[in-house]
């Protein structure tokens, strides 16, 4: 990951609900994020391998830190269905500074 920032947004989409919620739970017990948003299903359009395909997914929101990235992402390929997961971090800006200070209480770095 490139950039300037402490904090980043990750998200990540999964083929069932109960999925979602197990990755959420591992990396957070794990302090590779201070907290996962799953928001509920959603139609996927995409093509794949050349044929457009449909699908129902939920979104992940994944808040941590910049340093954590590697570890989440690894993390996230580890226990995701797919054989290529979306996997996109978004550099976060701005934030108050509260919430911020509690991300780094939160994501552990070992």
């Amino acid at each position: 990951m490139d950039g300037d920032t402490d904090y980043t947004m990750v998200f990540t989409t999964f083929p069932d609900e109960a999925g979602a919620s197990a990755l959420a739970q591992q990396i957070v017990s794990a302090g590779l994020a201070a907290c996962v948003n799953i928001l509920p299903a959603m139609q996927s359009v995409y093509k794949w391998k050349g044929v457009m395909e449909t699908g129902r997914e939920h979104l992940l929101m994944i808040k941590t830190r910049r340093d954590r990235y590697p570890a989440l992402e690894l993390a996230i390929k580890a226990g995701h269905p797919y054989e290529l997961p979306e996997i996109i971090a978004v550099p976060v800006s701005a934030g108050l500074p509260a919430y911020l200070a509690w991300i780094d209480e939160t994501v552990r770095i070992p």
